[in-house]
């Protein structure tokens, strides 16, 4: 449920709102904009009586929200959310790319995947430290050691970083070196971890289940907002179907059925979704046509001896090939890089 206060509401009556709402025991979300206050009722409203609040001064209406998400959802925010990670703004009017290595093996192979993600237009540097792998004898990531390089190479190159976290004990640890915290497929409806991820002070990447719907998508970016971490973008990467020609199956129609539901800016990630490096291309510029906010693509200088995801990273010179699509698709979308 929303209460939505009329333009000439004052701050006084605005507070006796959040007050009444916090003595019947639930949670308020204050949202101000230019032309109205929305403040969002956090909890389980079924029991509430719209009346309750109708009846206060300054409050011009009172909207229950019938979807399970409530705060991810357009009946909360009709406006598409712009996340800003460091800098870097994330939906909108401008296409965000996050590139690099999908994980940090040596300080020399991140240096030079950041260099070649900055000197083609990439606004964001991805670098997997931990990784989560199907079988326990894969190179698992190199931890702390691959933080650290990730902030050495940050201070280098410039490019804000985009780390995964799969514990909620790291989420802290993790932050001190990252600009933006990436939730993988495996941990999508890991609540304990997006809980804590909900009470950190970093933007989110949240990542689609590869056996999950849409709407349990939307659930788990709900679990980050209802406590307190409005900073969400939600990546589609592809999910399992019968298919075995790629590694998933790219599902571009949850890109505008996800930003027709909700305001949280949507990216897409090639890399994951075919797991084929001929595919990564044809896949951005679909994608970006389907009205993806941004890209998070795998490169890698020398890709045929990566230690994870070899086949699916991009050359250098493919990694240029595509940015000059993406230039070309965004123009044609009314969008800019």
């Amino acid at each position: 449920m929303i209460v939505v206060m009329s333009r000439k509401a004052t701050s006084e009556q605005i507070n006796d709102v959040l007050a009444r709402i916090k003595s019947m025991g639930y949670r308020p979300h204050l949202s101000q904009g230019e032309e109205r206050t929305i403040i969002g009722i956090i909890g389980n409203e079924r029991k509430l009586d719209p009346d309750q609040f109708t009846i206060i001064s300054g409050v011009e209406n009172v909207i229950p929200i019938l979807k399970p998400f409530k705060m991810a959802s357009r009946d909360f925010k009709s406006e598409q959310s712009i996340i800003k990670v460091n800098g870097v703004h994330i939906g909108g009017n401008t296409i965000a790319v996050i590139a690099g290595p999908c994980a940090v093996e040596s300080y020399e192979q991140t240096l030079k995947a950041a260099q070649a993600a900055k000197r083609y237009g990439a606004t964001l540097l991805r670098g997997g430290a931990f990784k989560p792998r199907t079988s326990p004898y894969s190179f698992q990531g190199k931890g702390r050691e691959g933080l650290e390089i990730l902030a050495q190479v940050k201070k280098e190159v410039g490019l804000p970083i985009v780390t995964e976290v799969l514990a909620a004990e790291d989420v802290d640890m993790i932050s001190e070196y990252a600009d933006m915290l990436q939730l993988g497929a495996r941990n999508m409806q890991n609540f304990a971890l997006l809980e804590r991820l909900g009470k950190c002070n970093r933007p989110i990447l949240l990542k689609r289940g590869m056996m999950s719907t849409v709407e349990e998508l939307l659930m788990s970016a709900e679990y980050i907002l209802a406590n307190g971490n409005p900073n969400v973008v939600l990546c589609e990467r592809g999910i399992r179907t019968f298919e075995t020609s790629t590694r998933n199956t790219p599902d571009l129609a949850a890109i505008p059925v996800v930003k027709k539901l909700s305001h949280l800016p949507v990216i897409f990630d090639p890399s994951h979704a075919t797991g084929r490096r001929d595919l990564v291309i044809p896949m951005t510029a679909a994608a970006l046509a389907c009205g993806a906010d941004g890209i998070i693509v795998e490169i890698h200088p020398w890709p045929d001896e990566a230690l994870c995801d070899g086949p699916q990273s991009l050359t250098i010179e493919l990694f240029a090939e595509m940015m000059e699509k993406v230039a070309k698709i965004a123009a044609a979308v009314g969008r800019s890089t």
